[in-house]
């Protein structure tokens, strides 16, 4: 059936609430609220194969060591594994840090609420989660019920949850209470305020232990702010609000669970029902990964670790058998890289802007929100070279893998090269691909076609020179000899020539052999430190009676030799770049 021409016909407007002066736009996150990670009782819930006992315990104590305060671990009425499973976390010693409250779930029925109390029974501390739906659809169409009858079935069931949890002289648990209207995004506003402050009168919840009022958008309806302007109408309709803990658990129906919470803190939330990267019904629940980093990133510690990502994303992966979408924010495996080329020429201006500042000084880093290695990424994946990718990316690479720092156009010239071999493989080039490559190119490894043997560079002497006493020939404006044997695919040959410095007499001589080149642009740089230092050369050549230019690399511990290497090293592109062959070697 193709989509309706006119969708009003089947489906209807969300309309928002009258919510006159509304606070929450001039709110801003300073704090990370309480987080409950509910990976293991709704993200489990929501997978073909859910997980086994064994991969929840693991599970479970990652969640423990990434600083997860609230866990909700089971809904143990549903299944005889998800009972077990709590008994054996409560059963086992020193498994669940003293800080550490185990959540667990039960719907508004007194024979699984007993069944689920009795499940985590021990614990030092316990969060009993009731639920009941609220809105006039779940009423009308899965409940058959009207909202008195679903005010009586909650205060009842409160009532008999207290009487088994915190009235119980016998339990030796410490119990906290959460009630969640389900649907709560698509109910009456005034019915879901009436039901909680009956649930909350039957609770009596005190400042310190204060009831948990979980406000969920069990199905995203509308825009985010809508959402928070839910929050903000609840929160302050409600009474007591000292004893009352509002908690959040958006799903991502509309894409728009992030910010849905991050709006819904403002309007006044205390705490977040989430799960790793986002797992759950559906398009899932809100991504606990997301809302924590987001906050690091202004600044603002989450109380979680994420200091190794990829390890936690191993545990997921292999847990829910779903993958981590490599565009997710923060822990997707492409989010902190670049291929495109104006994007890596400004990521690596950033890292060089960088250079000389300490870690904690303030990061501004063009693209890069947050400095991968915060959370266990190394610098090399940031920049990766396909044929999309220019000049700023190869440098880069080259710069991190052989501290050769590319002069502009020698990184536009070899960038060509690296396109043109990204577009004969028809992939993603590797950095040690680019490495070689490079190596290859300018002749730094193997066999270049010339290579200097030996040499001896002297001030020409052929003007006669008549000594005045006591005072030796001054030739430092004389012009320079070069003698020495070039060896030309393996065969050497005697060379002489005269310049105004060692480059110049270099390419004089040079043209014994044929090779007529002029140096248009040199550059070079020191490599390494103190006694290991070395020079890098780079040096541009024209081809005379042509507009065509060769770059040559040279890399030495005397700055001469790297600056005649890196001559040679131009010569020897210029013969493999030539369309009719090599030239004829003088005899």
């Amino acid at each position: 059936m193709p989509m309706l021409k006119d969708p009003s016909t089947k489906y209807r407007l969300f309309r928002p609430i009258d919510l006159p002066n509304r606070q929450w736009p001039s709110q801003t996150l300073d704090r990370p609220p309480r987080w409950l990670a509910t990976d293991l009782r709704d993200g489990n819930q929501s997978l073909v194969d859910p997980m086994g006992s064994d991969q929840k315990w693991r599970y479970f104590k990652m969640l423990v060591e990434l600083g997860y305060k609230e866990i909700e671990v089971s809904f143990p009425s549903a299944s005889e594994t998800d009972y077990e499973f709590t008994r054996r976390l409560v059963d086992t010693p020193d498994v669940v840090p003293d800080d550490v409250a185990l959540q667990v779930l039960s719907p508004c029925r007194e024979d699984l609420i007993k069944r689920t109390v009795e499940s985590v029974e021990g614990t030092k501390t316990a969060i009993l989660h009731l639920y009941l739906a609220t809105s006039p659809c779940f009423q009308q169409i899965v409940l058959n019920h009207s909202e008195q009858d679903g005010i009586a079935l909650a205060v009842a069931c409160t009532k008999y949850a207290r009487s088994i949890t915190k009235d119980n002289p016998s339990s030796k648990t410490h119990w906290q209470y959460e009630f969640s209207p389900e649907t709560f995004s698509d109910s009456n506003l005034d019915f879901v305020v009436q039901i909680c402050e009956a649930v909350r009168a039957a609770w009596e919840p005190s400042e310190s232990n204060p009831i948990i009022f979980n406000l969920p958008a069990t199905v995203e309806m509308s825009t985010p702010n809508v959402y928070a302007d839910q929050i903000e109408y609840f929160c302050r309709h409600i009474t007591e609000r000292n004893k009352i803990c509002v908690s959040l658990h958006a799903h991502n129906d509309r894409g728009c669970a992030v910010a849905a919470s991050e709006l819904g803190q403002m309007a006044g939330a205390n705490r977040v029902e989430g799960t790793l990267f986002g797992n759950g019904e559906r398009t899932g629940n809100v991504d606990l990964v997301t809302l924590a980093l987001n906050l690091y990133s202004q600044g603002i510690h989450p109380k979680v670790d994420f200091s190794d990502i990829d390890s936690v994303i191993d545990v997921v992966e292999e847990s829910n058998n779903i993958p981590v979408n490599p565009r997710a924010p923060y822990g997707g495996s492409l989010v902190q890289c670049a291929f495109s080329g104006s994007h890596q020429d400004a990521i690596k201006k950033g890292f060089q802007a960088r250079e000389g500042l300490k870690d904690g000084d303030p990061w501004l880093i063009p693209y890069l929100p947050l400095d991968p290695q915060d959370i266990g990424r190394t610098y090399e994946a940031v920049i990766r070279v396909n044929s999309q990718s220019g000049k700023g990316g190869v440098a880069w690479i080259i710069q991190r893998h052989l501290e050769l720092d590319l002069p502009r156009g020698l990184q536009i010239a070899f960038s060509k090269v690296v396109q043109q071999r990204a577009d004969a493989v028809g992939r993603e080039l590797l950095a040690k691909e680019i490495q070689t490559l490079f190596q290859d190119t300018y002749h730094l490894k193997g066999a270049p076609r010339f290579t200097l043997v030996d040499y001896n560079i002297a001030p020409e002497r052929s003007v006669p020179f008549i000594p005045e006493e006591g005072r030796s020939q001054n030739t430092q404006n004389s012009m320079r000899r070069f003698e020495g044997v070039v060896d030309w695919d393996r065969k050497e040959h005697r060379i002489t020539g005269l310049g105004n410095g060692a480059l110049s007499s270099l390419a004089n001589a040079m043209h014994m052999l044929g090779i007529d080149l002029d140096v248009v642009n040199y550059n070079e740089h020191a490599i390494g430190k103190n006694k290991n230092v070395q020079a890098a050369t780079y040096i541009e050549c024209t081809a005379a009676g042509s507009k065509e230019r060769v770059w040559g690399v040279g890399i030495h511990d005397d700055v001469f030799q790297a600056s005649l290497n890196a001559f040679l090293s131009a010569a020897s592109s210029f013969m493999d770049s030539r369309p009719n062959g090599p030239l004829s070697v003088p005899q």
